[in-house]
């Protein structure tokens, strides 16, 4: 069954007012693993293709198509569209990318990727997307023994970027107190292409001075930065990692070894993990084996994530095996279909969730023109 949308008012924040708490935030979740992909996978295509109240965007593709989309029935035919062009979200107004039926002048924030690979993909949020987002990661919070009414120290990418508005998740959904800092990415992968690494470094100290500069005050419970970051943090000053409850960490790579060390680092405290970007997120469901095995799983069922061939995007590689990481975001109010990721990963299926998940993530391939720099 379609799990129905949950009403939210915007402000100017571009965040939703009055977001649920408690069991009623507990019943959405438990509302959206119950939905069918088959069915809301019809519902999206369908609202993104009305002919009046539809996405000026996929309106036009419309056009180009040798199928009807709202022919579709399942969601396994989301092939037919091809990977998606990424340049579309780099060039085209992000708004074309909103169904009309979302009312205008439209109200939210647009985010842009990291601009790893030249100009970044920019995407509007509606508050309704916000809250969405939100609520998978309060979801998170709880299942990783996280405690409400603490405070944290958001240690990420801030401005544009929409990591940093897990300052807002933290504060309004789990009733804490949040501390920030500036952290520009792009400029750390400028240098690092420019192959000006002394001042990468310097950089990085920068980072790690704002962050100390909050800890040594000893008011903050847990720290929410990328695992590159933390391995800075927990080589150059080990007392103030011990200090910590537990630390969140959202990037594209954490190896075993990292984990463990991190683990021990934080003396009993919580390593809770994400993994995602600008366009979807992945909760961590479990580490096992002594952390061979870090696994994730999306933000159902407007997120999905697939394993597919390195050689054949449409092919799925049977479960363990690795593969390229293909994203698809079935959002209400953003259809992005077969999306090809830098990143590779395992394919893990689990009995706990309705899709796919993927397991030990890391870059499909680093590259001097193409680094991850602090994530």
């Amino acid at each position: 069954m379609t799990a129905p949308a949950l009403s939210s008012q915007p402000v100017n924040t571009g965040a939703p007012a009055a977001p649920p708490t408690g069991a009623e935030a507990d019943d959405w979740i438990a509302r959206r693993l119950d939905t069918d992909l088959d069915a809301w996978c019809r519902t999206v295509v369908r609202r993104h293709f009305h002919p009046e109240t539809g996405s000026p965007y996929w309106l036009e593709r419309a056009r180009t198509l040798d199928f009807d989309p709202r022919d579709l029935t399942r969601y396994d035919q989301l092939s037919a569209f091809g990977p998606f062009p990424l340049d579309t979200l780099r060039r085209r107004d992000p708004a074309d990318l909103v169904p009309l039926a979302v009312p205008r002048p439209l109200t939210g924030r647009i985010w842009d990727t990291g601009g790893t690979t030249g100009t970044p993909c920019r995407v509007h949020y509606t508050p309704d997307m916000l809250l969405h987002r939100a609520l998978w990661r309060r979801w998170s919070f709880a299942h990783e023994g996280f405690e409400p009414g603490r405070s944290w120290l958001q240690a990420t990418p801030t401005g544009p970027h929409l990591i940093g508005n897990g300052v807002w998740e933290v504060s309004e959904l789990y009733a804490g107190q949040a501390y920030a800092i500036d952290m520009d990415p792009r400029w750390v992968k400028r240098l690092i292409r420019a192959g000006r690494l002394a001042e990468a470094d310097e950089y990085t100290g920068h980072l790690l001075e704002q962050i100390t500069d909050v800890l040594r005050q000893g008011q903050v419970h847990y720290l929410n930065t990328t695992p590159a970051l933390f391995q800075a943090l927990r080589q150059r000053f080990p007392e103030e990692v011990a200090a910590l409850d537990g630390v969140r960490l959202s990037g594209t790579q954490i190896s075993a070894d990292m984990y463990r060390a991190f683990r021990a680092a934080l003396h009993g405290g919580i390593c809770g993990l994400t993994y995602g970007n600008t366009f979807g997120n992945a909760a961590c469901l479990e580490v096992a084996r002594d952390a061979a095995l870090i696994s994730y799983v999306p933000n159902y069922p407007q997120v999905t994530m697939a394993v597919v061939r390195k050689d054949d995007w449409s092919t799925l590689v049977e479960p363990g095996s690795p593969g390229q990481v293909r994203l698809t975001v079935l959002h209400e109010d953003l259809f992005l279909p077969n999306i090809l990721e830098r990143d590779q990963a395992l394919r893990h299926r689990s009995d706990r969730w309705p899709s796919d998940g993927v397991a030990n993530i890391r870059p499909l391939q680093t590259t001097s023109s193409a680094p991850e720099g602090l994530y």
